[in-house]
């Protein structure tokens, strides 16, 4: 149990206690007291709502006596609180705190047809991520997968036989094609940490994705931002302007976000937010935090530029808001999502989980983006993709004339959205109180 957890049911039932302590020490004899009784699940979260859900307007909704927890909820407007019951509260938890894909192979793939070729499959694995069964066994990054447990994959539901046979199977087997030869691969199934940093190099850029921000990814220990830190601390002396790929990244960890952002900025109010919290006596409180950035990161030389879009959310418009406040980061893309409020975790009573909106976040120069968005600087004609990024740096540093090293330099340049097994909740997480 954490001390913001234990203070909490200290406050909780603070008043029986101190009940016992006055009765005790006002007597000159002790008698048997009856003890304060377990507050219901449905207490608990009604008392944890009243003091820390962030509009305040909204807790008059909240009927202080029920059965159903998610009355509670759902009395609720904010599409970010939400109630998970025991039952599937490890597998949220899990899934907030981790990028494990469970019982995988560790590969991410898309249907990529040949026009005019029906008897090529259309399955192209576009990532194999270390350490995973798939890396193991040598499966080749672009290969094609042909079968999978002898089942031919052709056709426009070639995907989906594949998703089937991966789902009801731990054995693997994969006939893939690649450059000119064909073989099988063999492999079990494990839990895998994906990776959430992805580099590739597109017409001599270096594009860096970052997909969320985790506590736990292939990096155990330090998360995206060990992730992160590996590769900026191999690369002190590259040249040339790297590109920061957000697209379609829903967010994480807070801490994780802001501590991304503090590796390429040297000083400054990284980002501001206000809370609602619990004070030690549990009454309602609220609360500031800013957080600093150090100087000393890897990424704080070079030249970057951000890639995002409408999809770039949360965490994520926390790391791009810094990175243009503070650093001035050229942001090339669209508007972000406008997600500028964030969410703590609550184990509840009968050990289910209370995520509560109770933070609103501001950005370096105390702007709020929440429902609005981060405008980009140059916007892209067409829709985000790594080609307009392409574009904008082969203006400025003629380099657009380079080729893409893979055999799918399309694929690369207009930066297709891969099938990810991970499971997000995406979203900006304060995970001080996990």
């Amino acid at each position: 149990m954490t001390r913001k957890q234990e203070n909490f049911r200290l406050s909780l039932f603070g008043f029986g206690c101190l009940f016992l302590f006055l009765l005790v020490g006002c007597s000159d004899f002790f008698s048997p007291v009856k003890s304060t009784d377990t507050p219901t699940e449905y207490q608990f979260n009604y008392w944890l709502l009243q003091r820390t859900y962030l509009y305040e307007d909204e807790l008059g909704n909240l009927p202080e006596e029920g059965d159903s927890v998610q009355v509670l909820y759902d009395a609720l407007s904010d599409p970010y609180t939400r109630y998970t019951p025991p039952s599937k509260s490890e597998d949220v938890e899990i899934s907030i705190n981790t990028s494990i894909v469970p019982g995988d192979v560790g590969l991410e793939y898309m249907n990529y047809f040949v026009e005019g070729a029906d008897d090529v499959s259309p399955i192209l694995i576009t990532r194999v991520y270390p350490n995973g069964p798939a890396a193991k066994a040598g499966v080749p990054r672009y290969g094609r997968i042909l079968s999978v447990n002898g089942v031919k994959l052709f056709g426009n539901d070639a995907m989906a036989r594949y998703d089937s046979v991966l789902t009801y199977n731990t054995e693997i087997s994969l006939e893939i094609s690649y450059d000119g030869k064909t073989k099988i691969y063999s492999m079990t199934k494990e839990d895998v940490y994906a990776p959430t940093i992805f580099l590739d190099t597109i017409q001599g850029i270096t594009f860096i994705t970052i997909t969320e921000f985790k506590l736990n990814t292939a990096d155990e220990t330090n998360g995206t931002l060990g992730e992160l830190r590996s590769y900026l601390d191999s690369t002190k002396n590259e040249k040339g302007t790297r590109v920061l790929d957000l697209r379609n990244n829903p967010g994480g960890h807070i801490s994780q976000c802001v501590g991304a952002a503090d590796m390429f900025i040297s000083k400054g109010t990284l980002s501001t937010r206000y809370y609602y919290m619990f004070d030690p006596d549990g009454e309602r409180s609220q609360q500031t935090i800013s957080m600093e950035a150090q100087s000393g990161d890897p990424g704080e030389q070079g030249d970057f530029v951000i890639l995002d879009n409408f999809a770039s959310a949360s965490c994520a418009e926390i790391f791009i808001a810094a990175m243009k406040e503070l650093r001035h980061t050229p942001i090339i893309g669209d508007t972000t999502y406008g997600k500028g409020i964030g969410q703590s975790s609550w184990k509840t009573i009968e050990n289910g989980l209370a995520i509560i909106t109770n933070l609103e976040i501001l950005t370096p120069l105390g702007n709020s983006y929440h429902k609005k968005g981060i405008l980009p600087d140059y916007p892209c004609s067409e829709f985000p993709s790594r080609q307009c990024a392409l574009d904008y740096l082969g203006g400025s540093t003629s380099l657009a004339k380079r080729t893409a090293p893979s055999p799918y330099g399309d694929i690369e340049s207009r930066g297709a959205i891969f099938s990810r097994k991970t499971k997000s909740l995406g979203g900006a997480l304060d995970n001080q109180l996990h």
